[in-house]
């Protein structure tokens, strides 16, 4: 057990909830507000307990909700809630001596905005450590418990009570005084939910000592800082920093390290080329080397995968890809070194499933630590307490702790706090499905079905597309899947060609080919379906979100067995969007500026939706939010307005102050219940407003 926690990868148990006494009952909208948000486990360093965060929207008030502190003993005893403050807390941490829970809020307190907060564990209120002017966006524990390192943006000189970086696009309006006019300079210039990126305000990495309160500067460099990771013997800081000359233009960040001291000169230990990733670098046990993640060259940028580097700490070699974790060629994630500094354990992202892997930084192959299907979440351990979290295509995410057997990993469900709500509940069934596409690519997905679904029969089907496209449909529990199969439909969700988890090669085979063979490969996963007996091929349905939406779009301008669609933050016209979202380097790296001939070319062929919406005959329902900079809704504005112009059945939904992602819970429920109205409208010829969910079968 000694080893363990330095071992920390995960295998989901499932765990089995007790008979339930009454019927179980089918999955309803109402269920939203019942369902609980966990995540960001941490161990106590004495292994004894873990704390967790549990967020719940708030139906009344119709908001996100706030999320607040739980603890649980990690036998399972006592699991309760610790923070109660009207505000939410975030990043929860214990301090490396045990004497202190940190986390970060915006409660009332000294100074304004978020800030770190003490809760003495020993008893007492929590009290506020910091007082920071500008965007607290993380911190880090020094090993000695005695200093911080935060990650602090420069204050909004225009609006020096209102901490952030850039604009936000809602603020505009806010207020009797006229807002100042928004000046844009920069190459990329805006991006969603911060809204307009302005120049001249950076993101630096602090020192602050707890006992005099001091806050220093780490360095005196004038590029933006982030992820700093502090070494075993708390003398040194590493982070990532991009020092190019124009950072939106070349977004290739590298490690430097730095004596943990105010002001000191930093140190790179990768070059200027290096295209550092996600997550902190991570030091090993001996402090000479460092563990980091770096992507691909920028043109993949939309398809790239994780790579797993190390580099010595002191610079005196390059950075080197660690052989085992590339001959993989799969996405990695979550490194943590070995206690014995031979082995890294990742998360890999691999068909449908995340999983843990050893792997060793010498010679030799990567290892599965964990068997598949498997998603595994964020994850932490200190002591003899190995947590992460995780959940499966019928249980939600919880807090789940691990014990070593004869090498391998065994989890064991540690929080409970959705049992109650899914022992009501009457699931779809899903299972993995296989298809061969037209130029024989395999093609994975998975199918969910009605839970009173019997073999042989023919139901009506939804292909519901995912967004990125560099992500994949795995086993978790998706609300919207099971939503559409307690209303009576089998849903298909579809790896297609763009995916993660399959390959460099698989990821890339879109690049500058939009609309291509992702379309195949969803054909053939729909054939699939139909060749099984599951679908009936003449009621079929298809719709998603973000790049699901766009693959909508791109399907029913090219098949015409779709009896109804819903494209949510899609576009179409893919030349209007240069310089209208936040997407610059993909198209002036992927595709190439459209003053290019052979660009324009290339812009022609992947607006085929909107240029041929003539060959569109399906009826269509488009949607987005009205402050989206990820995916503008004028894509969807676009698209209706065409089929609204050849007298095509469509109709738009824009939702008032929403971003790319949809967040209102009114509105999450609504965008629902519209889907189901219109593919019921379409596909089963239902009136919906004389069928209500409670009557349906």
């Amino acid at each position: 057990m000694k080893r363990l926690p330095l071992l920390l990868t995960l295998l989901l148990v499932s765990v089995a909830l007790p008979s339930a006494q009454t019927a179980k009952r089918k999955l309803s909208l109402d269920d939203l507000g019942q369902l609980k948000e966990v995540r960001d486990p941490q161990c106590a360093p004495d292994g004894k307990s873990v704390v967790f965060l549990v967020s719940q929207i708030d139906v009344k008030d119709d908001k996100p909700g706030s999320s607040h502190i739980w603890t649980v003993g990690l036998d399972g005893r006592d699991e309760r809630q610790i923070t109660f403050s009207s505000d939410s807390e975030s990043n929860p941490r214990f301090s490396p001596d045990g004497r202190y829970l940190s986390f970060t809020s915006s409660r009332p307190g000294k100074a304004k905005g978020n800030q770190v907060w003490l809760l003495d564990r020993s008893g007492g209120e929590a009290f506020q450590l910091t007082d920071v002017k500008g965007r607290l966006q993380g911190y880090e524990w020094s090993p000695d418990s005695k200093r911080l390192a935060l990650t602090i943006g420069d204050p909004d000189p225009d609006a020096p009570d209102t901490p952030g970086s850039g604009q936000s696009a809602n603020d505009a309006g806010r207020g009797n005084k006229a807002p100042k006019p928004i000046v844009i300079d920069r190459y990329k210039f805006k991006q969603d939910v911060q809204g307009y990126l302005l120049s001249g305000r950076h993101t630096y990495i602090y020192l602050f000592d707890l006992e005099s309160k001091s806050l220093d500067r780490l360095t005196e460099g004038t590029a933006d800082e982030s992820s700093p990771s502090w070494s075993p013997d708390g003398s040194r800081l590493a982070f990532m920093s991009d020092r190019a000359a124009d950072p939106d233009r070349d977004p290739s960040s590298q490690l430097f390290v730095v004596d943990a001291k105010p002001g000191s000169a930093e140190k790179a230990v990768s070059p200027a080329t290096s295209r550092g990733g996600r997550g902190k670098p991570e030091w090993s046990p001996d402090g000479k080397s460092i563990a980091f993640l770096e992507g691909d060259e920028k043109k993949y940028g939309a398809y790239g995968m994780e790579h797993l580097t190390v580099v010595p700490a002191d610079g005196s070699a390059p950075p080197r890809r660690v052989a085992a974790s590339e001959a993989l060629d799969r996405g990695i994630s979550q490194p943590r070194w070995g206690d014995d500094g031979r082995n890294i354990y990742a998360v890999v992202t691999d068909d449908m499933s995340a999983y843990g892997a050893r792997i060793p930084v010498g010679g030799g192959s990567a290892t599965a630590i964990t068997d598949k299907p498997i998603v595994l979440g964020p994850r932490h351990s200190a002591g003899s307490c190995a947590v992460a979290i995780s959940g499966d295509d019928t249980h939600y995410n919880e807090v789940y702790f691990a014990t070593s057997a004869g090498g391998t990993l065994k989890f064991h469900q540690l929080t409970h706090q959705n049992d109650a709500l899914f022992a009501q509940l009457q699931l779809g069934s899903v299972e993995e499905i296989s298809a061969r596409s037209k130029d024989g690519t395999e093609v994975h997905g998975l199918l969910t079905t009605p839970a009173n679904y019997v073999a042989g029969t023919k139901i009506p089907l939804l292909l519901r597309i995912h967004g990125g496209p560099n992500g994949q449909d795995q086993h978790s529990f998706s609300f919207e899947r099971q939503w559409f199969a307690a209303n009576g439909y089998a849903v298909l969700a579809v790896n297609y060609r763009g995916s993660a988890g399959r390959g460099s090669k698989y990821s890339r085979a879109i690049f500058a080919d939009w609309g291509h063979y992702e379309i195949d490969d969803l054909q053939a996963a729909v054939d699939q379906v139909v060749k099984m007996g599951i679908a009936d091929p003449d009621r079929l349905g298809v719709g998603g979100w973000s790049y699901g939406g766009i693959l909508t779009d791109y399907l029913i301008a090219s098949d015409h067995r779709f009896k109804a669609a819903t494209s949510g933050a899609g576009t179409a016209f893919t030349v209007a969007f240069y310089g209208t979202d936040q997407y610059i380097i993909q198209y002036d790296y992927e595709i190439g500026p459209p003053w290019d001939p052979k660009a324009w070319e290339t812009y022609q062929k992947l607006s085929y939706p909107f240029l041929h919406a003539d060959r569109i005959k399906t009826p269509t329902l488009f949607l987005g939010g009205e402050k989206d900079f990820n995916v503008p809704v004028q894509g969807g504005q676009q698209m209706y307005q065409a089929l609204r112009s050849l007298g095509i059945e469509t109709e738009l939904v824009i939702y008032p102050n929403e971003f790319h992602g949809i967040t209102r819970p009114s509105y999450v429920r609504d965008r629902y219940e519209r889907y189901l109205a219109w593919y019921d409208k379409y596909i089963l010829g239902r009136n919906p407003s004389a069928t209500t969910t409670s009557q349906r079968e």
